[in-house]
């Protein structure tokens, strides 16, 4: 079951981080509805289901919540719920009937969840915005990049998942465990400017220390210290070393035969930082990936060959962590992190926009009757009226395709 098993979560469908997180939730073993809408939404990248990642683990209810029948299903849902995730603008929910304060007095103990990029609060709380947006405001953006090149957004794993998706599913754990104990529910305002700012922490504590720089490339985590970089190597590929610490320091100069250069030591001398970088330059570019991974793989050297995403499904590390499961053809990312007794897992593909419809009502309270006249007002769908939607036909198959041939490639992490 998971260590969440028997918990109810509604989700109402969005893009990014608000499926990532509910994603976590139901390999942890929640019951978690998704709400969608009966039509595409025209969110996102179309993805189809069985590629859908962050759709997996969840049934999904088709409901539109234009029609007041709707709204009062989404409520009923919301009634009988222990949590909900949405990630609309401020103010969204609150126009449909579903806002927190209507859902605590239906449920008092309800956790509700709003998981957006400005919070609900703030000038910049009703803008549009994207992962990069909310780590340029939060000071995270400025320092990513090369010295001599602009800020590189760390693709969108910093502002949606990072400090979205993660931060939502600590403080919906801790208001659950304060509603089981009290039975007073509250509203999660995760906003991603927030979770990245408290992630900011300690680069901040060493700011105000006078250790580090504003200047990008120029410190000792941000690519500035050779010891703490990546090196192309003579096969057009790169590896990656962190060897902070003096001892790892040495042995990886050991290792590398350069110990005895001149001004390779100290390593904490910022001033022999761009001769020492111009030494493991030049030795780095002399041997193949492969090369320095037989040298330097496994040892204290603080070193990792630098993978593509399809590499790094092969290595052998990561698959002896059983990190990639294989879900029908699919491979996913397995659930983090593990525990010991009550082991999260991986229990089905995204659904179909309302595969479970009548299913999940049914199991929730609702009778025969109930459910047909809602079928028939058109204020829930069933999948098989909607399977065969535009977005499905057209996207499924070239992204089948696709993704049946990039499968036919079993990538060697060690081979240039």
């Amino acid at each position: 079951m998971g260590p969440l098993g028997g918990l109810r979560v509604l989700e109402f469908a969005g893009v990014g981080a608000g499926p990532h997180c509910a994603m976590m939730l139901a390999d942890m073993g929640a019951d978690v509805i998704r709400i969608d809408r009966p039509t595409p939404s025209g969110l996102g990248v179309a993805v189809a289901p069985e590629f859908d990642i962050l759709g997996r683990g969840r049934r999904s209810v088709a409901i539109d919540l234009k029609k007041s029948e709707g709204r009062e299903v989404a409520l009923g849902l919301l009634a009988r719920a222990d949590a909900s995730i949405e990630s609309f603008r401020p103010g969204v929910m609150e126009r449909l009937g579903l806002g927190p304060e209507i859902c605590l007095r239906v449920n008092p103990r309800i956790v509700y969840a709003r998981l957006t990029g400005w919070g609900q609060s703030g000038p910049y709380s009703h803008a549009a915005g994207h992962d990069i947006n909310y780590i340029a405001l939060a000071g995270a953006l400025h320092g990513i990049g090369p010295a001599e090149g602009p800020p590189q957004p760390p693709m969108n794993l910093l502002g949606d998942f990072g400090g979205g998706a993660l931060h939502c599913v600590v403080g919906m754990l801790g208001a659950l465990l304060h509603a089981q104990r009290t039975g007073e529910g509250q509203v999660v305002d995760a906003a991603m400017v927030d979770g990245v700012t408290a992630m900011m922490g300690l680069v901040v504590s060493w700011r105000r220390a006078g250790l580090w720089t504003l200047e990008r490339g120029d410190n000792f985590v941000d690519g500035g210290a050779p010891y703490y970089s990546t090196y192309r190597t003579s096969d057009g590929l790169y590896v990656a070393v962190g060897a902070m610490e003096e001892k790892f320091y040495n042995l990886l100069l050991d290792k590398l035969g350069i110990s005895g250069i001149p001004h390779m030591r100290p390593h904490t001398d910022r001033k022999l930082w761009p001769e020492q970088r111009k030494i493991f330059q030049a030795t780095f570019a002399r041997q193949t990936r492969r090369e320095w991974c037989d040298l330097l793989e496994g040892t204290d050297a603080c070193f990792a060959p630098v993978l593509t995403m399809d590499e790094a499904a092969e290595h052998p590390h990561i698959q002896a962590r059983g990190m990639y499961v294989d879900l029908n053809g699919v491979a996913h990312p397995a659930p983090a992190p593990k525990l010991s007794r009550t082991p999260a897992r991986i229990r089905s593909s995204s659904p179909c926009v309302g595969e479970h419809t009548s299913e999940v009502l049914s199991e929730w309270g609702w009778d025969r009757t109930h459910l047909s006249r809602l079928l028939d007002s058109g204020a829930i769908i069933q999948a098989p009226a909607i399977a065969s939607t535009e977005w499905e036909r057209a996207n499924a198959t070239s992204l089948a395709e696709t993704a049946t041939d990039r499968s036919r490639s079993k990538p060697d992490h060690r081979r240039g």
